[in-house]
């Protein structure tokens, strides 16, 4: 499979001080779902970043389609609409990523920002609006907005350029299960459609949804192991070792009963 971006020994530092991401070697295949898996503070958005060229590393090297990514390379107006056309960002956030008046505006802006024409883009708003379900919401506020709604939003105003490559960090953070189970079927369906999705997140059961390859980051902000979901989710010694599920000990009267616990969305017994 076609590679689409390499990372090679990979490493970021906050203010020079503060390590983040030490080491990293990782290759993302085109039309492949990648999970960014560890506990927080890892460095999952850290790296996210990094691949969607908001921050820049220390060391080591970013290539897209065989090309650096560098400040210098996307100085470069032609190379840097390329880019842009072919990678998406969803925050965990969503009021980071949304500041129009409109959800609408918000919809239309990525694709005037790339010079798609203002014909084409309400085109693709509208289609995408529909597609989302939130034709509703064209005319409101963005900051009138749910947290759900405003989601949904994000995840719109990302696809109305068509990218090849989105990435999401933390896709079900601050949803309600009607939400998430929403954004669970979108990345599927994206994914069925040729898209290449990377997510980032420390829910175990969300990788047991989506079955993607999984790439795991440690306390040390370096890739401990990489391999298919089930592969990571059997070894339950090495979930152990990444802060990923730990022992939980509780009650019953005299008795003393011990049991793993791990950080689903949803609690399993």
């Amino acid at each position: 499979m076609e590679n689409i971006f390499e990372l090679k020994n990979i490493g970021y530092s906050y203010f020079g001080k503060i390590e983040a991401l030490k080491g990293i070697n990782l290759e993302i295949r085109k039309g492949e779902m990648l999970c960014i898996m560890g506990q927080n503070g890892s460095g999952k958005s850290t790296l996210l970043s990094i691949i969607n060229g908001l921050i820049f590393p220390d060391e080591g090297e970013v290539l897209f389609d065989g090309e650096p990514i560098t400040e210098k390379s996307l100085r470069d107006h032609n190379f840097n609409t390329i880019f842009r056309q072919k990678t998406a960002f969803i925050f965990q956030n969503p009021d980071v990523q949304l500041f129009c008046n409109t959800v609408f505006e918000e919809l239309l802006f990525a694709p005037l920002q790339l010079n798609i024409s203002q014909e084409e883009a309400e085109m693709r708003a509208t289609e995408m609006m529909k597609s989302i379900g939130i034709e509703h919401l064209k005319d409101r506020s963005v900051i009138s907005l749910s947290g759900g709604e405003k989601k949904k939003v994000a995840i719109a105003s990302a696809l109305t350029i068509n990218p090849e490559l989105i990435l999401v960090d933390e896709p079900l953070a601050g949803l309600d299960p009607k939400a998430q189970t929403f954004v669970i079927e979108l990345l599927l369906e994206l994914n069925r459609a040729g898209k290449t999705i990377v997510f980032s997140t420390h829910h175990l059961d969300l990788v047991d949804h989506l079955q993607p390859r999984v790439a795991v980051l440690s306390e040390e902000h370096g890739i401990r192991k990489t391999g298919t979901a089930a592969e990571i989710l059997n070894d339950e010694e090495f979930l152990i070792s990444v802060n990923l599920i730990h022992e939980h000990i509780h009650k019953h009267g005299d008795e003393v009963h011990k049991h793993y616990h791990s950080h689903y969305v949803f609690h399993k017994h």
